[in-house]
């Protein structure tokens, strides 16, 4: 792939790290929703897609669609841009041309052209990331863009694109302060992104009222999950049916869990509404739901004892995580390394796997939204529930779950991106073994 080169102002940082400090020191407000700020710097750069544009919506399973979306694109042939968020453990995985990461010199490039353009329009960092991403795909020539909403959709940085076709995965109670206390609410937010006569793909499997009539009032060609999208299981495969088309003998998602149908139900519908402009082959959507597997979701590292991770962070993701945990047999125990946000429900997320966990070990995130160990042990012990340890971070409470653990239990560690990240980056290093730490 050809690399176009930057052009960075002797002013401007010269290093990624550098811009990513300054952008998250910059603006008052982490999040700061609405699309005139972003606008504006978008049609100073002049940034427009002439590709297919699908944007990927929901409160879960977004990440898993863009998935599946550019692991078939870029099976099928195609330069297929993917913008994604938040990032697991560094920057890069946020922006993939070709199913590969860009070079920190990239971002730095397109970083400074955000800032050359915005003069003294305020931005948050994630504004700043995706006007950086979307540049990036026009310099690199993507054939198709798969964006992922990193919150709601009606004012989202990424819905100043325009979308050739629009998914919502999930509506459930998730930053209720932004979108909502209502999945009534919250449906309308997640609406936002629909467009007149373009498809707009819902897979909830019971959406609510809002989000339809939004997708009808505003004449978007809706297509729903148990009504114009059909699910055929068999053994050890699928079928689609969309309309009129069939899909059949699709494998199973490289990811687990039944909702994951769902999520590979959404990429193929999208595909489906955009095969005149980007047909993909039988053999390319195959291969492409085979193999997508983004980190963090139900995540497997081999033990002993076996590793879960999991970026689960609200009450119906935890459900997901609990269908996938009581399907996993063996005669060991069952640990959780839990850490979270102050502002998710931490009740609703442990609720669901209480009666698979036999000891939890509670971990502080760092920052002004994480909880520390006390804190989030409090709330546990309000409901019932008596931890195993308290800790200060992630790697000391994953350290003493596995000095405690058997060749045979099982690990589960969930709560938050911060929380899996900081379990990777453990556990990669290979400092953690059952019954001791290195």
């Amino acid at each position: 792939m050809q690399l176009p080169a930057g052009n960075a102002s002797p002013s401007f940082p010269a290093q990624l790290s550098d811009w990513l400090a300054l952008l998250e020191s910059r603006h008052p407000k982490a999040i700061e929703l609405g699309l005139d700020r972003v606008d504006t710097v978008r049609r100073r750069l002049d940034l427009a897609f002439g590709c297919p544009v699908i944007t990927v919506g929901g409160t879960n399973g977004k990440g898993s669609t863009c998935a599946y979306l550019e692991a078939v694109l870029v099976d099928a042939g195609y330069r297929a841009g993917c913008y994604t968020s938040p990032h697991l453990l560094h920057y890069r995985e946020r922006v993939r041309v070709a199913g590969e990461e860009l070079p920190d010199a990239l971002h730095v490039a397109a970083f400074a052209a955000v800032e050359a353009a915005r003069g003294d329009v305020p931005l948050t960092y994630f504004e700043h990331g995706t006007l950086a991403a979307a540049w990036l795909f026009r310099r690199l020539e993507a054939e198709a863009v798969v964006l992922e909403v990193g919150l709601g959709g009606r004012l989202d940085a990424v819905n100043v694109f325009e979308p050739d076709c629009a998914v919502v995965t999930s509506v459930d109670l998730d930053h209720q302060e932004y979108l909502g206390d209502t999945r009534e609410a919250i449906g309308r937010e997640k609406a936002g992104i629909f467009r007149a006569g373009r498809p707009a793909v819902v897979t909830d499997p019971d959406p609510p009222d809002s989000l339809l009539t939004h997708a009808r009032a505003l004449g978007a060609r809706l297509q729903r999950l148990g009504s114009e999208i059909i699910l055929e299981t068999g053994e050890g495969s699928w079928a689609c049916r969309v309309g009129g088309r069939h899909y059949p003998a699709l494998p199973p998602p490289a990811l687990p869990g039944e909702f994951q149908l769902a999520n590979a139900a959404a990429a193929v519908t999208a595909l489906d509404g955009l095969r005149d402009r980007l047909p993909v082959t039988m053999q390319a959507l195959r291969t492409g739901l085979a193999r997508a597997r983004p980190p963090g979701r139900f995540q497997v590292m081999p033990g002993p004892p076996m590793f879960i991770l999991d970026v689960a962070h609200n009450p119906q993701a935890a459900r997901a995580l609990a269908t996938n945990l009581a399907r996993l047999t063996g005669g060991g125990r069952r640990l959780a390394v839990l850490g979270m946000l102050r502002d998710k429900d931490v009740a609703g997320v442990v609720r669901p796997l209480r009666t698979l966990v036999d000891a939890w070990f509670v971990a502080g995130l760092p920052g002004p939204r994480g909880l520390s160990g006390e804190a989030l042990q409090t709330l546990l012990a309000a409901d019932g529930i008596e931890v195993a340890g308290i800790h200060p971070d992630v790697p000391h409470a994953l350290k003493a779950a596995c000095a405690t653990a058997g060749a045979l239990d099982i690990i589960t560690v969930f709560g938050s991106f911060y929380t899996v990240a900081a379990a990777v980056s453990v556990l990669e290093h290979g400092r953690i073994a059952a019954g001791k730490t290195v």
